[in-house]
Formats: C-alpha cells, sequence, structure tokens
C-alpha cells in the first residue's frame, strides 16, 4: 500500500514539493483523481517533478490539496501504472526513475505587433502630490512593509556565514556566483513550480535595483522614454523606481482578484509590473484565465511583464502559488520575475534575484556586466550555502505559521468592530483593515490615521497605495471599457512582523481602542 512503509513516510519530508497549476475544481465534470493525475503529468512532462525524486506522501498531499487521502491514492495509482510514478517497499513513491522528459513544445514568437507612439496616446493620469515617491518606513509595531527577521538567527545561519567569510576575497561574476544561480533554480523549481536553467538567473540587490537593472536595459531599445503600466492600488516603491527612470507611468486597474486583464490598453505600454501571486495591497491572486490572457496579450503587443513576486512564498493556507513565469516559454517569453530575500529572511541582506528567458537576457546581460555586480561574494556565498542545506525552505515554513498565527490574531482582537472589516487574504506581510467606502471612510481613515501616528503604532493610509485619489478616465481599453481604476478604498494597511508577539498584540488591542473611537 502507498505510504504504508515508515521509511518511506520519513522520505516524504524530503520529497519536491508539488505546487498545482491550478486548483481542483470540486464543480469539474473530471472527478478529482482525475484532475489531480493530470497536474502531476504535467508537471513530470515540463520537468518540475524530475526522474528518480520522491513525491509528497499521500496523506499529506491531500492535506495540503484539501481532499480525501483516496484521491491522492487514486492519481497516483493511476500514474504508477501508466509508468509516470514508481512506488517499491522500502523507498516510497517516485517519479518512475527511466521516464525521460517530455520534448517541449515548440516556443510561440513573441509578437512586435504595431504600437502607437507615447506621446500622441492619452496621457498618464496626474498623481497627487508625493505618490511616485516609497511610502516612508513607518516605525512603531505595526508598520508595514517589516518582516520577522530574528528567527533566521538559528545554527545552519551562522554556519553558512562562517563558511561566507572564507571567501570574502573573492570577486563574485557580474552575473552573480553560478552555485548561488544554481541553487536559486533549483529553490523556484521545488517551491514555485518554474522549472528553469541556472543560467536565467542573474543576482540582484532586491527588487528594486533588478527592476532598475531592466528598465535599463530595455530603455536602451527604444530610444524614447518607456511606457510602464503599474497596478492601481499597488505598492509605490516600484512605481517610483520606474519614474526615477524616465518612465511614463500607467495606472491599471486592480480588483479583489489582481490585475484586470480585461481593461488592458492596446499600443500603449512596454512594460507592465504585476504582482499576480500575491496583490499588494489587496491580496489577491491573479486566477489562471487571467494569467493567460495577460500573457497573450503581452506577447501579441510586444509588451514586456516584470512579475515582483514579493511575499508570495508566505502563504498562509496551502504551498505557495507558481509564478506567472511557470506558463511562460523559456525562450521568447515575455515575463521576467524579480525576487527577494528581503521579506523571507531579513531586509538587511540586500539581496535578491532575476530569472529571464533567454530572449531578454540578452538585452539584459550586457547592462549587468557593464554596471558590474552589486551583491558582495559573502553574500552570495552565505545565501547558496543557506539554500542548498534546504534551510531557506524550512525557515519559510516556520515563518507561514507565524504569519498565520498573527493573521488571525488580527481577526480576533478586531472583530465585532461598527463599520470595520479585515480583508481576506491567503498570505503576505500584511493587513487591510478596511473602513468603508466614501466620504466617512475617507474621515474615519484620515482620524485614524491620525491617531496611530500619534501612538507610534505604525500602519498606513490604504488610499495612499493608489495612482491617484478620485476616478479619471483615461485610455480605452480592447474591449472598450472605460480605462482608470475605481475610487480609492479607505481603510489602515497594517505590518504583521514589526514587532515580538507580545508586543505585536497590546498594539492590536490599542488599534481596536483607536477604531472604536472614531
Amino acid at each position: 500500500m502507498l505510504d504504508s512503509d515508515p521509511r518511506a513516510r520519513a522520505r516524504s519530508a524530503r520529497a519536491a514539493s508539488l505546487t498545482l497549476s491550478a486548483p481542483l475544481d470540486r464543480s469539474a465534470d473530471a472527478p478529482l483523481p482525475v484532475q489531480l493525475a493530470a497536474q502531476i503529468r504535467d508537471a513530470i512532462d515540463r520537468g518540475v517533478l524530475r526522474a528518480g525524486e520522491s513525491v509528497p506522501a499521500t496523506r499529506e498531499l491531500g492535506r495540503q490539496l484539501g481532499v480525501a487521502r483516496g484521491v491522492v491514492v487514486a492519481a497516483y495509482e493511476q500514474l504508477i501504472a501508466e509508468g509516470y510514478l514508481s512506488a517499491g517497499h522500502g523507498r516510497g513513491t517516485t517519479v518512475h526513475p527511466e521516464l525521460r522528459q517530455a520534448v517541449p513544445s515548440a516556443p510561440v514568437p513573441q509578437g512586435s505587433g504595431p504600437r502607437s507612439d507615447p506621446r500622441t496616446a492619452p496621457a498618464p493620469a496626474p498623481s497627487p502630490a508625493g505618490a511616485s515617491r516609497p511610502l516612508p518606513r513607518l516605525p512603531g509595531p505595526l508598520a508595514p512593509g517589516r518582516p520577522i527577521s530574528d528567527a533566521v538567527d538559528r545554527p545552519a545561519w551562522r554556519s553558512a556565514w562562517r563558511t561566507a567569510a572564507a571567501r570574502a576575497h573573492l570577486a563574485a561574476p557580474e552575473l552573480g556566483d553560478p552555485r548561488l544561480r544554481a541553487e536559486i533554480a533549483e529553490h523556484l523549481r521545488r517551491m514555485r513550480g518554474t522549472a528553469r536553467d541556472a543560467e536565467d538567473v542573474i543576482v540582484t540587490a532586491g527588487a528594486r535595483e533588478g527592476l532598475g537593472l531592466v528598465l535599463t536595459a530595455l530603455g536602451t531599445t527604444r530610444g524614447r522614454a518607456l511606457a510602464v503600466g503599474v497596478e492601481d492600488p499597488g505598492y509605490p516603491s516600484l512605481r517610483g523606481v520606474a519614474a526615477r527612470h524616465g518612465a511614463q507611468v500607467f495606472a491599471l486597474p486592480a480588483d479583489a482578484d489582481g490585475l484586470d486583464t480585461a481593461r488592458l490598453p492596446e499600443g500603449v505600454l512596454d512594460v507592465v509590473i504585476v504582482t499576480p501571486s500575491h496583490q499588494y495591497p489587496l491580496g489577491g491572486s491573479l486566477p489562471l484565465a487571467r494569467r493567460r490572457e495577460l500573457l497573450d496579450w503581452a506577447r501579441r503587443r510586444g509588451v514586456v511583464i516584470v512579475e515582483d513576486d514579493y511575499d508570495s512564498e508566505l502563504r498562509h493556507s496551502g504551498s505557495p502559488l507558481p509564478t506567472l513565469a511557470a506558463l511562460d516559454d523559456p525562450a521568447a517569453g515575455a515575463v521576467l520575475l524579480l525576487g527577494t530575500f528581503s521579506q523571507t529572511i531579513a531586509p538587511a541582506l540586500s539581496a535578491g534575484f532575476l530569472l529571464a528567458p533567454s530572449g531578454l537576457r540578452g538585452v539584459i546581460e550586457p547592462v549587468r556586466e557593464e554596471l558590474g555586480g552589486p551583491v558582495s561574494t559573502v553574500v552570495q556565498t552565505a545565501l547558496a550555502e543557506f539554500l542548498a542545506t534546504g534551510e531557506l525552505r524550512r525557515h519559510t515554513a516556520r515563518m507561514r505559521r507565524r504569519y498565520a498565527i498573527r493573521r488571525e490574531l488580527v481577526g480576533e482582537r478586531l472583530a465585532g468592530i461598527a463599520g470595520v472589516r479585515v480583508r481576506p487574504t491567503h498570505g503576505g506581510l500584511h493587513a487591510v483593515v478596511e473602513l468603508g467606502p466614501g466620504a466617512g471612510g475617507r474621515e474615519r481613515e484620515a482620524a485614524a490615521v491620525r491617531r496611530i501616528e500619534q501612538a507610534g503604532l505604525g500602519g498606513a493610509s490604504l488610499e495612499r497605495y493608489w495612482q491617484r485619489r478620485e476616478r479619471i478616465p483615461s485610455a480605452h481599453s480592447a474591449s472598450g471599457a472605460p480605462g482608470g481604476s475605481a475610487a480609492p478604498q479607505h481603510g489602515i494597511v497594517i505590518g504583521l512582523g514589526g514587532a515580538d508577539e507580545a508586543e505585536f498584540d497590546r498594539a492590536l488591542r490599542h488599534f481596536r481602542e483607536i477604531l472604536e473611537a472614531d
């Protein structure tokens, strides 16, 4: 029987994580075991799961997916019968060791359709004063953007830095230490269902530096200012990076599910910055249909998609979602994935990565080689050691549990306040506390922000994440719907990581008193 051997169950802890490309659909015509078998089969064909690699134990995978163990058993037995999986006493269930990866389909050519001159396109909507600047780092236990960073101080972390110190005299190649690039590629395969070669990885000093590298490289190929689309609402710092590089910044409507792909403009943009796995700040995850629509649109119009992965691995329920890049072509693709270790490990690292398809790497690599690599050999070596031991995956799992507990505490402490709603989300380092629409919500938000600042709690006005403060019509989408985002919602964005557990709880109780006073 599958998973009956205790040694097999022990090996499941070292098995590759299984990230589904789409959630199982109980309303679909196909039974759940058939859906699951199809997705595992596809993961094997794409190289996300490799020959000889263990798959998760049936009980563990059933728990992750929220289905009965029998669903997983039936899917595994079907794949064993087809020759995709192999099971044996004492070695558990693995991808068949003699199975070769399927030959990938021919790459979809990247479109280069006509693009209108941005100078004749509708002007980008005006922004309020200071909106293009990153939000200030607000002090206090509820300040957003501050991860829990003390938990990383463990023996494996200290050992990694001792090893790195011996290499302090060496210079890392401009594109990054080869071992670190390989470990990042393996991490993305295991954790995010994204199978790419190490040469597709470029080491950066974080998401903002990586975006600056991309904009510099793409700017040299256009001969004019880049037109960059950003989610509205969205994270202001990346918006500011684009503006600092001389780009025209266009607001693109986002809703509870993320970027509204039905309202994308035609013939205006060169680059779109998106957060498909965990939209900031509203917390939505871009559905599969929208992801495919976005990719089709980008290929048709010759637009480059910059996927900001931010805090996507810190998902409180289920496994981290696949990246948008996982659906893209590794050669002629349009998606550049920006990743950072600042949120999962510590901001002080100032280290991250850029995952690029080979067609775009040809534009970016010469710029990196001319500007030089910004991350020291010591940091790169320590990160490579930390990843190689598997400790980053274990650390991330621990942090997901801690953030989930804090998220539940937010709901408990703020429950029952009239007109207050904690916006549902499945992960991340922050929570959105909504205070209602219209003028009443705006006044309540302003009053709460003033009192929060006076109390030194931290927290940010939700309205500040919008590109503009009122609905302003802009370009029409291909579907004929008017452009521009809906009027801003009102509320407070609070962080989940800026204090220890006791201080965090005290801050939430004080925050409740402020909200009740309004």
